[in-house]
């Protein structure tokens, strides 16, 4: 039976890929559908990659169970269904109950695949770790316990596997009681069917969504800071060895791009016939639909000799699975300071914007901005939006995820829609909050006809509370994928 590797993986043979990941994009699966797989991990068994994930659909929030998808090339995703389904009148895993932060791993001594995750009640008032197992890579999983780790309480829930010894430890958050507010670093026994003893404790830090990335002279953990489901600045540790010492925490990602919008939860080691290569897998929460939560995956940069590590953006890139090898796609750019407006849409001084300007007041139907001159190829392409959202009001970053000082609400996403051409078909385009001044994109695939008499318009889609869209700086239109 194969072996898997979980958090660090070596490939020993692969095909190259032929599409493109594109962060915070719509990822469709083999048969067309949303892959719904959110806050999961990735198991490499013979070459394969495996995802598992929580299952979020409009009214199944929690509870929905762990879906599967297969990849050979981490792009091209076939669906496998449920892995993990809930069962009404389950003590455990009823749709009432949490379902979160499923990851598997293979036990050479029994033969099986044990999932594991975040098991709780719909109060978060368990804290348990659930167990459940398969003779197969992609299950079913039959449930088999939830437990406290050895007594401790256990929330947002993670699994590392140390590629030079292949022992794995479980990673968790102790929860958001006084009492808690810890991260533990701890070794499984030999059938990983249980806890042996805490390896790491990181005190009193108050972080979540634990993962750790190893390379050949350092362990480097990243989590996330605790503010609900609003993205945040995402911070690592360096330690020698798991035991540590370890370092003080890092931010990741340029300060108040708040992780490009996302949160941490999983990471993967790709070791190429050319190139060490390194994934940060992020969640890109939606807060108020969490069934259009996003994937953010984004190559990792590490350099030990300076002890740094930093998670690097991309709008659209290339990953050779064999050969490790990460390609940056370069597009076209088309400014806002150079497009039209409509309405009460106008163009603002901005200095941290392109040219100086941004587009604001983009409103309903009436208030638009359009890229005219658009030079496209008949075929789908990519097309990032690069914008700014300043709702939250600079409160996204405060504990508890309830930043509001003023007695009101925000939805802390904007929606716009976009039209190719005066067509009647729009494409909603959602914009998740940013900090003042900090402009971050988010992607469209969009049909675009070949030639440069291509026009693609904005304007506001309502949201729950407005029809106001984000302010643009800019877009960049990439060529089709291979």
């Amino acid at each position: 039976m194969p072996g898997s590797r979980l958090g660090s993986v070596l490939l020993l043979a692969a095909i190259s890929t032929a599409k493109y990941i594109v962060p915070g994009g719509r990822w469709h699966d083999t048969e067309g559908n949303l892959i719904n797989a959110h806050a999961g991990g990735i198991t490499v068994v013979d070459s394969k990659f495996w995802w598992f994930g929580e299952y979020k659909v409009e009214g199944q929030e929690e509870g929905g169970g762990v879906s599967v998808y297969s990849s050979e090339d981490l792009a091209t995703w076939t669906s496998h269904g449920f892995a993990l389904e809930a069962i009404e009148g389950h003590p455990y895993i009823a749709p009432n109950h949490i379902i979160q932060r499923p990851k598997v791993v293979y036990s050479e001594e029994t033969g099986k695949y044990n999932m594991w995750w975040h098991a709780d009640n719909s109060t978060y008032g368990w804290l348990l770790q659930g167990l459940a197992t398969s003779d197969k890579i992609q299950g079913p999983y039959t449930f088999v316990s939830a437990t406290s780790p050895l007594g401790n309480w256990s929330q947002d829930f993670g699994i590392f596997t140390d590629y030079k010894d292949g022992k794995s430890y479980s990673l968790y958050s102790n929860g958001d009681r006084r009492e808690g507010r810890d991260v533990y670093l701890t070794s499984y026994n030999s059938t990983l069917t249980g806890l042996d003893k805490v390896i790491h404790r990181f005190d009193k830090y108050d972080l979540e969504a634990p993962t750790i990335i190893q390379t050949e002279n350092s362990y480097y953990a990243l989590m996330s800071h605790k503010t609900g489901y609003r993205p945040n600045n995402v911070v690592a540790f360096r330690a020698d060895s798991l035991s540590g010492p370890w370092s003080q925490p890092f931010i990741v990602s340029p300060l108040n791009t708040r992780t490009y919008n996302s949160q941490s939860g999983f990471s993967l080691r790709i070791s190429g016939t050319k190139k060490m290569t390194y994934l940060y897998i992020g969640d890109q929460w939606d807060s108020n639909s969490l069934w259009e939560s996003r994937y953010i995956w984004l190559p990792i940069e590490i350099d030990d000799n300076k002890r740094s590590l930093s998670v690097q953006w991309h709008d659209v890139y290339d990953l050779d699975v064999k050969s490790g090898q990460v390609t940056p796609i370069s597009g076209k750019t088309y400014y806002a300071s150079d497009a039209q407006v409509s309405g009460n849409a106008f163009k603002q001084e901005a200095n941290f914007a392109s040219s100086n300007l941004i587009v604001t007041g983009i409103y309903g139907n009436d208030s638009t901005v359009s890229f005219s001159g658009v030079q496209g190829t008949g075929k789908p392409q990519w097309v990032s939006f690069y914008y700014q959202n300043t709702d939250d009001m600079g409160f996204g970053d405060q504990p508890g995820g309830t930043p509001d000082r003023i007695g009101g609400t925000w939805q802390l996403r904007r929606i716009s829609w976009v039209r190719v051409n005066g067509g009647e078909k729009v494409e909603s385009l959602y914009q998740r909050d940013t900090h003042k001044g900090i402009i971050l994109s988010t992607p469209l695939l969009l049909n675009l006809k070949e030639g440069s008499e291509n026009t693609i318009t904005v304007g506001g889609l309502h949201n729950g509370f407005d029809v106001k869209g984000a302010d643009l700086d800019r877009i960049v239109v990439y060529p089709p994928e291979k």
